[in-house]
């Protein structure tokens, strides 16, 4: 036989350790883990939090979700509403007054100072 598993327990811990008859593996190798409670987990993978679901990518939450969403801005100089999207690729000027109401980034869109916006619901 090549190699063989001993099984052994300490307490609330199984020992494993496993010997080898190659002389370049070393003698002996050990991993403690704990016992298996089957039917428990560490947390509850159908209720999750909703910190840590905003947190995950949008293809990996419980319920797919996109990050993006439209807002309505409105212009601190005529008042007028204008529809932007959150990650908004382009300059967006006014129609009123033609100031800039937001500038691209990498990600989401930055809002003019003095802008306010609200989010749009589906």
């Amino acid at each position: 036989m090549d190699g063989f598993l001993q099984l052994g327990f300490r307490g609330d811990l199984i020992l494993l350790s496993a010997r080898s008859s190659h002389a370049d593996l070393g003698s002996q190798k050990a991993l403690i883990c704990p016992p298996h409670f089957p039917g428990q987990l560490a947390k509850d993978l159908l209720h999750p939090s909703p910190e840590e679901e905003k947190r995950k990518h949008k293809k990996k939450r419980l319920v797919q979700s996109p990050n993006s969403y439209f807002m309505d801005v409105k212009c601190p100089g005529c008042c007028k509403i204008t529809t932007i999207f959150s990650h908004e690729q382009t300059v967006v000027l006014c129609v009123g007054c033609s100031t800039v109401l937001c500038q691209p980034t990498g990600g989401k869109a930055r809002l003019t100072e003095g802008c306010s916006f609200r989010r749009k619901q589906h």
